[in-house]
């Protein structure tokens, strides 16, 4: 090459730095031009592909580390966005009480994960009962749910209502978060084993010199996955189309109204009243077992929210001998309280209040007046004692014999199931029962 061909090294570096210093001033001086404008803080927000509907509530309000890997996490979540229609029935079950929910947690400062916590425990199913005698959307036991004012007797059982169990539920939660410093995982596997069962195992991990923590514990199985459940649905409510999971719109206005009754009612006469359904009465008062409120209260009823002053108005103006209907009934000889009490779908007490009767002597020829439901057993569809049969009746379907047992004074589950070579986890499952329940003379039972 000759020297003429070759390049000027000095002219290429002056070129380089000349056009280093255009682009180093251009920089400056856009940046004091932007340096002159307002600051722009927005960001993209991650949440507005979705709704702004109650789930969209949830989701600002969840506190949980959604960013948790772990294997029992994946495995609950791979089951849940693989199962469409169960989120689909849980979320209508859930669309009744998800906004009281979520009310009475923001007024306590509690997290908003903790609204999902009935999938796991009945998937909202306010009629849900266990083999363990656990009853209600929050699955209370029966001591359990006395210990938190929980009214449980033959009209009624408070395990069952919407406002008093979410009410009791809540004061649960929160003295299990108190009792473990605040830990709500630790909160949360107390509330389905017990803390007993959680300070045990935290007692031999320390020992042990391990982690104390939910995620190091040797728990019993099924609560081993009961926290994990709840971070997987936190994660598929949170991110539905990540899991490629739809999820129904739901109000951000309340759905139910609470209207004082100031008495007991017949709950077909309320649901006429209200201009509802007597199922979706039942649905949103599933406290109720009978065809009537309980004579001794709760003297309130849960009506839709847009139904609210029309069942007000019509409350206030009937008479109070229509809240129930009646029935006159002679003595007979060989009568007694009690076979009056069941020809008549009430309990002995009320045939008592009712008539003033003070003992259990009662005389041939007599006239009591007797409550009645002011419509046929059937209508009242939702009620306990429909809810067994409904139950019951599935057998005659299946390809077992079926027997109708009477109890007599003195049965226990025991007995009965070795009378007739059945186990009494079955008996009992039959009938809507656990083997801890009591048995009253005359109750029916299917074997």
């Amino acid at each position: 090459m000759s020297s003429a061909s070759q390049p000027n090294h000095e002219w290429l570096a002056q070129e380089i730095a000349r056009n280093r210093a255009n682009d180093t001033f251009h920089e400056v001086t856009d940046s004091e031009r932007l340096w002159q404008q307002p600051l722009d803080l927005s960001r993209p927000d991650p949440y507005a592909k979705y709704p702004d509907d109650l789930y969209q509530v949830l989701r600002r309000g969840f506190t949980f580390d959604l960013t948790l890997e772990d294997k029992r996490i994946n495995q609950q979540l791979k089951w849940y966005a693989s199962h469409q229609s169960y989120i689909n029935r849980v979320s209508e079950r859930a669309s009744r009480y998800m906004f009281h929910i979520v009310n009475e947690l923001q007024a306590r400062d509690m997290p908003l994960d903790l609204a999902l916590l009935p999938i796991v425990e009945s998937a909202f199913d306010p009629f849900a009962y266990s083999h363990g005698s656990a009853s209600g959307m929050w699955q209370f036991i029966p001591s359990t749910g006395r210990m938190y004012n929980l009214k449980q007797n033959w009209w009624y059982d408070g395990r069952r209502d919407v406002v008093e169990s979410t009410r009791a539920a809540l004061d649960y939660l929160s003295q299990l978060n108190k009792m473990f410093d605040g830990d709500w995982l630790l909160a949360l596997a107390s509330y389905n084993s017990g803390p007993g069962t959680v300070l045990r195992a935290q007692r031999k991990n320390a020992k042990a010199g391990k982690p104390t923590d939910f995620w190091h514990l040797d728990l019993p199985k099924e609560t081993e996955a009961y926290v994990p459940k709840m971070f997987a649905l936190a994660k598929l409510f949170h991110s539905p189309d990540k899991y490629g999971i739809e999820l129904p719109y739901v109000s951000t206005e309340p759905y139910f109204a609470i209207i004082e009754t100031g008495g007991q009612i017949d709950l077909a006469q309320a649901a006429k009243l209200a201009e509802m359904n007597l199922s979706d009465l039942y649905l949103l008062n599933p406290g109720f077992n009978r065809w009537a409120t309980d004579p001794d209260g709760p003297h309130h009823l849960l009506v839709f929210a847009d139904r609210a002053e029309t069942f007000q108005t019509n409350i206030a103006s009937l008479p109070p001998e229509n809240r129930l209907s009646w029935k006159r009934y002679t003595i007979e000889s060989g009568d007694s309280l009690l076979s009056i009490a069941h020809k008549f779908d009430v309990t002995v007490d009320v045939v008592k209040d009712v008539n003033n009767i003070r003992g259990n002597l009662i005389r041939a020829g007599d006239k009591l007046l007797i409550p009645v439901a002011s419509q046929n057993d059937q209508f009242y569809a939702l009620s306990a004692e429909n809810r067994l049969k409904v139950k019951q009746n599935a057998l005659s379907g299946s390809d077992k014999s079926r027997i109708d047992y009477s109890v007599k004074s003195g049965d226990t589950f025991w007995e009965i199931a070795k009378k007739f070579n059945v186990s009494v986890t079955s008996l009992t499952k039959w009938n809507n029962m656990a083997p801890k329940d009591v048995l009253r003379p005359g109750q029916n039972l299917v074997i």
